[in-house]
């Protein structure tokens, strides 16, 4: 028997162990958090059973993950703990008696916070400026990010004045992406060919932890403040007072946080923020509770790993078993087929699901569902809900095949080397120019308000639009004939269209609805040629030319001009007054002109940021990836995969101190190592 409950314990610590090295160290988790918390539930309960079995490398002695290779690792200035679960109302009470026990006849209140679903960051200050920036890491030592926490908008660099927060203190809070942000994000890399993330919290771990502080500000970060610290201790005698003072210094508190005087006040702001959480802009996944005085957290203490004046009321796992009956294959804008389940009804956190996202064939085949399979299905806030995993085979499964034909338009369907989308390559068929609509419409696009999806199915039903260059030929009367549609609501309609001709290059170039080529790449695009028309003249070589363009964006952009039926619509829309030119980025001339670099690596001095900044402006170009077109790879300690590639490809390595030698070099390609 004993030697059962040994293997058992083994088990449990790789099976923890891997899921942890997915989630912490590469962003990739393969179960859900419930999942997670059972297995690890499952273990604690077997080491505190049988004491002799415990160790201190196992995964319940350890804070957090490791520390994510290729940043600067510096010392908290105390332990950023985790906290103690209570999965159920009987948990909390528990703990609730344990606190009441140790303060003996004390009285005590506890702060109600919403749980967000985020990657926790500590920001230092001095002199009420911004410093420097740490994720949790390990608990004990965190990734300096600072560069990239600078882009998120919500943490001041500068405090407000009067606050008594001019001199030195910490700060330390959770960083979240926003629904919104997330859904964007995932469309585009859908679009693009990515693979979706999971969820909001993974994008932003992602985003905070990229080694291009772009990548960070692209995905729209939020930070929220809850603990206010000096030397790593609180400096205010209570942690109401602490939220209070951060928030009049300009930090971002949750406005969602209550004191209570009791339990009953606890579990009813538990009770109230379950049924109110899909209301929210972002994720929770549940509460956590604190004793609001610092004399009394100080006297409850804290465990190795786990403070008793604190813990996290988790919300039950919505998630839910059923059939799938069938799969549907739907078209998106850029011909993107994405299959799409059709289940058995089934009440999942309190909404009844029907349908999930199956995303392609490859998401598909590493589920090994089927037709007639049993399936655990999970919904995520306003996210479409997915499948997790298969619980059972059906008795008369049925597998999945991606139609050789498009199922809306009979068009050929295609799936290129390399990606895991399939598309139908008919510019023309109908299910693409909805979405088309739609996205050229949209806020971050052309920004036509009020053109949204019953506007254009009731414009595509009555066939007054074909393409989007139609659009600029709709007038007053035609949208006052559509329904719900009054005089006044007809004309601002095509005062916004009339407005979206002013939109910069950019947009116009993002609109069009080129493969691979979204907000990011339109900018760049515009900004290196200047002009639709160069842009459409170009060829691949030339597009390349341009920052961060590879070969597949630039065939993909070849393709698309090449198209007689895309050259067409460009005309109509020239005709229509659309903006083809924008001011050209101008660079000077300088030692790096013409040189390509990737930078990998810690460097010794320079920050990648400030390195990134002095090679551009010394003329020369920063690329994300090694390619043939590489002329220099900087590498620093810990480098990685691309010095593997650099030497593969027999690209010149060169350290910081080449580098700068470089920089100060009078040649306008510098003299270049031997």
């Amino acid at each position: 028997m004993k030697a059962s409950f040994a293997k058992r314990v083994e088990d449990l610590r790789k099976q923890l162990e891997h899921h942890e090295y997915q989630y912490y160290v590469l962003d990739r988790p393969e179960i859900s958090d419930a999942e997670y918390d059972r297995l690890m539930r499952e273990l604690r309960d077997l080491e505190e059973a049988h004491p002799d079995l415990c160790s201190p490398d196992s995964p319940t002695q350890r804070v957090g993950g490791q520390p994510r290779e290729g940043f600067i690792k510096v010392p908290h200035s105390s332990p950023m703990l985790s906290l103690d679960n209570a999965l159920n109302e009987q948990e909390l009470r528990e703990f609730d008696g344990r606190v009441r026990a140790l303060l003996k006849s004390e009285k005590f209140q506890y702060v109600a916070e919403l749980k967000l679903d985020g990657l926790s960051m500590a920001a230092y200050y001095a002199g009420g400026t911004f410093q420097q920036a740490l994720t949790r890491g390990d608990g004990r030592v965190g990734e300096d990010v600072t560069g990239n926490a600078r882009t998120i908008r919500s943490l001041p660099l500068r405090v407000k004045t009067q606050t008594g927060l001019e001199k030195e203190f910490e700060v330390r809070g959770e960083v979240v992406m926003p629904r919104r942000s997330f859904e964007r994000l995932n469309e585009e890399r859908e679009r693009t060919g990515l693979s979706r993330f999971a969820n909001p919290r993974n994008a932003g771990a992602g985003a905070l932890r990229a080694l291009d502080p772009s990548v960070t500000a692209g995905r729209q970060l939020d930070y929220f403040s809850y603990f206010l610290l000096k030397d790593g201790r609180p400096m205010l005698p209570s942690h109401w007072a602490s939220l209070e003072t951060l928030s009049a210094a300009g930090f971002k508190v949750n406005p969602c946080r209550k004191r209570c005087g009791n339990l009953d006040d606890l579990l009813q702001f538990i009770r109230e923020w379950e049924t109110k959480r899909d209301t929210l802009p972002y994720e929770i996944d549940g509460v956590v509770a604190k004793i609001d005085s610092i004399e009394q957290q100080e006297k409850l203490g804290r465990t190795a790993k786990a403070p008793r004046w604190a813990i996290a009321f988790k919300y039950p796992a919505r998630q839910a078993s059923t059939t799938l009956e069938s799969i549907e294959v739907q078209v998106g804008r850029t011909g993107t087929l994405t299959p799409v389940a059709h289940l058995k009804p089934v009440v999942v956190g309190g909404v009844t699901v029907s349908r999930a996202t199956l995303h392609n064939e490859d998401e598909i085949a590493r589920l090994g569902v089927e037709i007639g399979d049993t399936v655990l299905v999970e919904r995520s806030g306003d996210v479409i809900p997915k499948i997790v995993r298969v619980i059972d085979h059906g008795a008369h499964r049925r597998r999945f095949h991606m139609p050789a034909v498009c199922p809306v338009c009979g068009g050929h369907v295609v799936r290129e080397q390399g990606e895991a989308a399939s598309r139908c390559v008919n510019t023309n068929c109908p299910a693409r120019l909805r979405e088309s609509l739609l996205h050229f419409a949209s806020r971050g696009v052309m920004d036509i308000d009020g053109m949204g999806d019953a506007l254009v199915d009731q414009l595509l039903s009555r066939g007054l639009v074909h393409n989007i260059a139609d659009l600029y030929q709709l007038t007053t009367d035609q949208i006052l004939e559509l329904e719900r549609m009054g005089k006044k609501s007809a004309s601002k309609v095509i005062k916004n269209i009339d407005d979206s001709r002013s939109q910069p290059l950019a947009r116009v170039l993002n609109g069009l609805g080129i493969p691979f080529v979204g907000e990011r790449t339109a900018q760049i695009l515009s900004g290196h040629f200047g002009s639709l028309d160069e842009i459409a003249a170009a060829s691949p070589d030339s597009l390349q030319e341009a920052n961060e363009i590879g070969p597949k964006v630039a065939e993909s952009i070849r393709q698309f001009f090449a198209e007689e039926r895309n050259r067409e619509l460009i005309e109509r829309l020239r005709a229509a007054g659309l903006r083809f030119t924008a001011p050209k980025e101008t660079k000077k001339a300088g030692p790096l002109t013409g040189l390509t670099f990737v930078l990998t690596g810690t460097l010794p001095s320079l920050k990648r940021e400030d390195a990134k900044e002095r090679i551009e402006a010394g003329g020369g170009k920063v690329a994300g990836s090694v390619s043939s077109k590489t002329n220099y790879v900087v590498a620093g300690d810990e480098a990685g995969s691309k010095l593997d590639k650099a030497r593969e490809l027999n690209i010149a390595v060169i350290d910081e101190a080449r580098l700068l030698d470089m920089l100060d070099s009078t040649g306008p390609g510098g003299s270049g190592p031997e």
